[in-house]
């Protein structure tokens, strides 16, 4: 345990300038790259992907003009991150990110890159793959663990193995990529509270700065919904989730964890920087199919289909999207169900700053019921989700809203 806390430290040093970059909030913005591929699809995934590698290469042109093309979305910010998400980045060749990355360069203002964060799945996490990536800028790593027990990898139809997730986190250590971030997954079936401790309790002992807890959720038109729909797994336990829920923010408190957001926790100083800033308002574009774009006031969203999007962008040299203007009751709500997820809270100075004070008084007269339940406190101007309150967090949220 000595070696792992004093790992945690090391990392805990080497990310002051991320945090710093967190707080300087009103010029830096982040980029999104969709990669839509997997080897094998997940009984819960209801992302955009496609299992074929066969029209990688002109898809990835795509991207690549994309960018381009996007060039003047973020005009005068200041790019601190960029985020390779799927699907499985960790398909992508280092000659591949590399060619990503330097036409984000060429377009867009990067004066500190805060953070570049590479998805990938651990069967992917070999020396050889990890080696290469110290060619990339890539300086951070979201690892699809989802468990560390054999019998819900299966049931999840994950494609690696328990001893492959608990090799690729070590085998990235080894290699330099300390910055690590792990998914796991709760309520599952059978998931014993004990099992779920046991997952949770890998993290510390492993040395991981980050993870992110997710309930299983029944997505529509997922292999999971159609498995539970003719009976052949059982159904989600809302109840089974709720208490794994309040085990991991037993661990979180007992562990020294901030549970900085409703499904992500971090030793102090290791916060997700890139998802950080869309939590608190930052704008974004994304790049690549189904990848979504905020400017403050509108956001977009481009077509979820690998063809249509590449023929758009490659042969009509257009870009396959839709977009939704916020009216300024849309930006409220928006502010309040994404800040009140985090440990930051919904401040009400801001929204009497931003929207003026009859929003704020209001807002504080819609939380009422929640304070006298204990779900909410206020703290000086902020309202904040209690661990109780953390449990009802759509629903209070849905609450407040204008």
């Amino acid at each position: 345990m000595q070696e792992c806390e004093l790992n945690m430290r090391r990392q805990q040093c080497l990310s002051l300038r991320s945090m710093q970059l967190i707080n300087e909030q009103s010029n830096n913005a982040g980029i999104y790259l969709h990669i839509p591929f997997c080897r094998q699809a997940c009984i819960y995934c209801n992302f955009h992907f496609s299992t074929s590698l066969k029209y990688k290469d002109e898809l990835l042109a795509a991207m690549v003009n994309e960018i381009a093309m996007q060039k003047g979305y973020l005009e005068g910010k200041n790019i601190t991150t960029i985020y390779l998400g799927g699907g499985t980045p960790s398909l992508l060749t280092a000659d591949e990110i590399n060619v990503l990355t330097e036409t984000v360069y060429k377009n867009f203002n990067i004066t500190t890159l805060a953070e570049f964060t590479l998805e990938a799945n651990p069967d992917d996490l070999t020396k050889n793959y990890l080696n290469s990536l110290k060619q990339t800028q890539v300086n951070r790593l979201s690892i699809g663990t989802q468990s560390f027990i054999e019998r819900d990898l299966r049931y999840m139809k994950r494609i690696h193995t328990a001893q492959e997730a608990d090799y690729a986190i070590k085998a990235a250590q080894d290699t330099g990529l300390a910055n690590i971030s792990i998914d796991l997954i709760y309520g599952t079936p059978g998931l014993t509270n004990a099992e779920w401790k046991g997952n949770i309790s890998k993290v510390a002992e492993l040395g991981i700065p980050h993870f992110s807890a997710y309930a299983l959720t029944v997505e529509e038109k997922t292999a999971l919904q159609h498995a539970i729909t003719n009976k052949k797994s059982a159904p989600v336990s809302p109840a089974q989730a709720a208490t794994q829920f309040e085990l991991l923010m037993d661990y979180a408190g007992e562990k020294g964890y901030d549970h900085y957001e409703i499904s992500n926790l971090a030793v102090p100083g290791m916060h997700a920087v890139h998802n950080t800033n869309y939590w608190r308002g930052n704008h974004y574009l994304g790049i690549g199919p189904s990848a979504h774009s905020f400017n403050g006031v509108s956001r977009k969203w481009n077509v979820a289909n690998n063809a249509l999007y590449t023929q758009s962008i490659n042969t009509d040299k257009k870009i396959p999207s839709e977009q939704e203007t916020l009216t300024v009751t849309q930006q409220l709500n928006e502010y309040v169900m994404t800040s009140l997820r985090t440990m930051w809270g919904c401040d009400l100075s801001y929204v009497r700053s931003k929207w003026g004070n009859d929003y704020a008084s209001e807002l504080l007269k819609n939380a009422t019921e929640s304070r006298e339940r204990n779900r909410i406190i206020l703290d000086g101007e902020v309202l904040k989700l209690t661990n109780k309150g953390k449990l009802y967090a759509d629903s209070i949220a849905s609450d407040l809203f204008f």
